[in-house]
């Protein structure tokens, strides 16, 4: 083989090895274009996703049949909570101070649940602290003598803030005390102020068997009631 046609040999395979060079890099672009372009693609996805998950939501309804004709409809439902009618109310406060104001040992442990299933999260803390056997005036402390308490609603009134807000309740009511087996009830008359507020119901099956409407007692406070009659009577007796 002569010189010079080892020489075009040596260049054809220079500029094959330049072509394969030529390519490779070619494909390497290409390739990074790919990826670049599917990266940007899942950027731009999760961000749609994102921006979207505020719009979803599930929304129940209640299919109605009627009976008589067959027809199948929707039942509409409410878009904001609704307050329970004053009717309603009445009664979780009256049963909350009627459970919450009485004691006998034998419904007491029953009793302190219910009642802090009513109770809003500083209420229940007060609740716990009375309670605790450290305390002196606890209940369990107070009453281990077996004396007895019941509680009995006079009177429940209904008053609206200044802003229009109606959350407050004033409850006149009257706690009978017994000392001992067939010993007299001795009364004496409370007045109680609590601010009340309905929440979500509990998901506990306990909590929402008691309260399932998620009435909830945010402040409360009792004193006894100065009774006209008794202050003019002890006025006239001192006298």
């Amino acid at each position: 083989m002569s010189e010079t046609e080892i020489q075009a040999y040596l260049d054809e395979a220079r500029s094959w090895t330049a072509d394969r060079e030529q390519q490779m890099q070619r494909a390497c672009r290409v390739a990074w274009r790919t990826a670049a372009a599917g990266w940007l693609c899942a950027v731009a996805s999760a961000a749609a996703i994102a921006l979207m998950m505020p719009l979803k939501s599930v929304e129940p309804f209640v299919i109605r049949v009627d009976n008589t004709t067959g027809i199948v409809d929707v039942v509409p439902m409410a878009s904001d909570r609704l307050t329970p009618p004053e009717s309603v109310i009445r009664y979780f406060v009256s049963h909350y101070l009627t459970v919450c104001e009485r004691f006998n040992f034998s419904t007491a442990e029953s009793d302190y649940e219910e009642c802090a299933a009513f109770n809003g999260a500083a209420r229940n803390q007060a609740w716990y602290a009375l309670w605790t056997r450290s305390n002196p005036q606890s209940p369990l402390n107070i009453h281990k003598d077996g004396s007895t308490v019941r509680a009995q609603v006079v009177a429940v009134t209904f008053f609206k803030r200044g802003s229009g807000l109606g959350d407050l309740a004033q409850v006149r009511y009257i706690k009978s005390q017994r000392t001992g087996l067939g010993a007299d009830e001795i009364d004496t008359h409370w007045v109680a102020t609590l601010r009340y507020a309905f929440v979500e119901p509990s998901q506990d099956p306990k909590l929402r068997r008691w309260n399932p409407l998620g009435f909830k007692v945010m402040e409360f406070q009792s004193e006894p009631e100065v009774r006209i009659e008794s202050a003019a009577e002890d006025q006239h007796h001192a006298s």
